[in-house]
């Protein structure tokens, strides 16, 4: 038999190889005859935009219904049938939310040194899935993490508080993806932000309803080949015209020096190579305060601007950010869960490998990007003639003047809609660098257009910041709905319910789910990749240490496990909150975005604390602890094992 599932495994995994191997080389192909038919016929960019999202919501959807399924092990796990190496791409394509394709390159762009904090934490966080989670996890065979939570503890309390847990997390990142489809259908297809929302949630819906997690995988599978590709052809073109070399990777330490020598040329104030020399600052409060009474009619209180430079200079902000990032790697519930999809312990290791190598291609690349992107502005943009323009909306925008005498498209386009604020401060007429504000979460986007690249590249990038947003919405959808569906309706109020109504209030909670994403992502309180760093906070100081202490520690009780995790929420939400709306009210200089230390903090003390003063687990539950670190063998859904010894 064993070596039946084997065959018939490779046979499975030969034939995706190949379905998939096929429409990368399509994908590939379309782009270069939608770019040679824009340099030779002239082909509008409101058609190649059309093309682009016609046709890849248009993928999604056929995959959605060909995968469409009433087993519940295939809408919840995907049938513990994906191969390592396709698990390791949905994984990547979960990960690489609107975050990290459309926010991390932006971050960096901004602020510099600081923001390779994102990029370390989230990488080293797959080092701690792949030592402390992985096999564990993979190992113990259920459905969710509350799951995981409920059988370890032996607890449905502590399951529900788990699935609590695991919402509030979700329910923040995925407002941040909606968030990028948003501004993606705004810069692009010049859509109303509200309406791109409701668009792209509609393309969600389209896969996660009808399949789960089983047609969420596989069209996780195809939405990392366009993400990746879309990701590395700009800097691989930009690297090619500023820096003579293919390789923006290994080229990019280039433009970092002619950046400086053109930073003192402009009088540049804030250095792009300075580490730690962010100001703390509640400019980002304010304006989401504004923004919300403005579009819900209230009349919330505004806080005074506040900026505290005292930490500047020093590490601990960007430690602390780090070290969050990492631990909320390794509790994010969508994440944790992927582990599941595998056939075997074995399979759940390799994918941990495959899902690193998957990441690691854009991760390597983003710092290149963020760097490219800045020398084309100050080589290309600063300096520019300035003038004023009526936009398309009827409003009057500063626009810059290209080498054509003519005001350029890209900046009259992004200044008419909000994204782009141009203040000629001097009076002089000419562009300075500090005269120009970008939103981080458009730089991305924005960039082909800035470097003078055909259209079809920009479309290209849009298209892969909407795969890399609804990719992660699609896995975010299904945790909060079996949350809701297995772990508190079935596991706690009614375990008899049948499979058929278990599965149709699922799909139930993901177009609930789907409304209050769409409800919360409206306003736009925040940049992308602020909403994400505030969900690493929460799942580091809610779900990670209730995991790690449930796999290494078998005196740890459900007691403490509730006491750990509703501790950490609260002392998260209090720091972040507060240091949100006031700078000045923080600890070693650490950001509403470090809050997650704190809660960590608390959670594992509170964890051991009540633990130990309370009665130790039942002795079937500690052995059951050992056997889970034991490295042969799998285990059912009630903690025993089932072969192996």
């Amino acid at each position: 038999m064993a070596a039946m599932s084997s065959d018939s495994g490779s046979i499975f995994q030969s034939k995706l190889v190949r379905y998939y191997g096929l429409f990368t080389l399509g994908f590939l192909a379309l782009t270069v005859i939608i770019l040679l038919l824009e340099i030779s016929v002239g082909l509008s960019q409101g058609l190649i935009a059309g093309i682009y999202m016609v046709l890849t919501f248009g993928l999604y959807a056929v995959i959605g219904v060909a995968t469409r399924t009433k087993a519940l092990d295939e809408y919840y796990v995907a049938g513990r049938s994906v191969p390592a190496v396709f698990n390791g791409m949905a994984t990547g394509a979960d990960w690489m939310s609107a975050a990290s394709f459309l926010s991390m390159a932006g971050t960096l762009w901004g602020i510099g040194y600081d923001g390779m904090a994102y990029i370390m934490g989230w990488t080293g966080g797959y080092v701690l899935l792949a030592l402390l989670f992985a096999p564990y996890i993979r190992k113990f065979g259920q459905y969710t993490i509350p799951d995981f939570v409920g059988a370890r503890f032996g607890s449905n309390s502590a399951r529900v508080v788990a699935a609590v847990m695991a919402i509030i997390v979700s329910f923040t990142y995925v407002t941040a993806q909606v968030v990028g489809v948003g501004l993606v259908m705004q810069r692009v297809l010049g859509l109303d932000y509200g309406l791109g929302v409701i668009l792209g949630l509609g393309g969600v819906l389209f896969c996660s309803f009808l399949g789960g997690m089983k047609a969420v995988t596989w069209t996780q599978v195809a939405q990392y080949v366009i993400l990746i590709v879309a990701y590395l052809i700009p800097p691989i073109f930009m690297s090619v015209k500023l820096l003579g070399n293919p390789l923006p990777q290994l080229a990019y330490g280039q433009a970092l020096q002619q950046i400086i020598q053109l930073e003192a040329q402009q009088n540049v104030a804030k250095k792009y190579v300075e580490p730690f020399n962010e100001p703390l600052s509640n400019a980002g409060a304010i304006a989401a305060i504004r923004q919300a009474n403005g579009f819900f009619g209230t009349a919330m209180a505004t806080p005074a601007p506040v900026t505290i430079t005292d930490w500047r200079s020093t590490p601990w902000d960007f430690l602390a950010l780090t070290f969050c990032l990492m631990a909320g790697t390794a509790g994010l519930p969508h994440i944790l869960i992927r582990f599941y999809t595998v056939p075997s312990i074995k399979e759940s290791r390799r994918s941990v490998f495959w899902s690193l190598f998957f990441i690691f291609l854009l991760y390597v690349t983003a710092p290149a990007y963020a760097t490219l992107s800045r020398l084309t502005i100050l080589k290309d943009v600063v300096g520019l003639s300035l003038t004023k323009e009526k936009a398309a909306n009827g409003r009057e925008v500063t626009t810059a003047i290209g080498a054509d005498g003519k005001p350029l498209a890209w900046v009259t386009k992004m200044s008419s809609i909000g994204l782009m604020t141009i203040a000629d401060a001097n009076n002089d007429n000419k562009l300075q660098f500090s005269e120009l504000t970008i939103n981080n979460d458009l730089i991305v986007l924005s960039t082909p257009e800035i470097a003078g690249l055909p259209y079809t590249i920009a479309a290209l990038v849009a298209a892969g910041g909407l795969a890399a947003a609804l990719s992660t919405a699609d896995g975010l959808l299904v945790v909060i709905a079996s949350s809701i569906a297995h772990d508190i309706y079935f596991k706690t109020v009614n375990p008899k319910a049948k499979p058929t109504t278990r599965m149709n209030l699922g799909k139930g909670m993901i177009v609930v789910a789907a409304a209050l994403t769409a409800l919360l992502a409206l306003p736009q309180l925040a940049l992308v990749a602020q909403m994400v760093a505030w969900a690493f906070s929460l799942a580091a100081s809610t779900l990670f240490p209730i995991v790690l202490l449930g796999i290494f520690w078998r005196r740890a009780n459900f007691q403490g496990a509730m006491a750990g995790m509703v501790g950490g929420l609260i002392v998260t939400l209090w720091y972040l909150v507060n240091n949100y709306l006031n700078p000045a009210n923080n600890i070693m200089g650490l950001s509403h975005l470090s809050s997650g230390v704190f809660g960590m903090i608390a959670n594992f003390t509170l964890m051991i604390v009540v633990s130990l003063l309370t009665a130790p687990p039942p002795k079937a539950i500690q052995e059951m602890v050992d056997q889970l670190r034991n490295p042969v063998g799998e285990m059912s859904e009630g903690g025993e094992m089932i072969h192996g010894h």
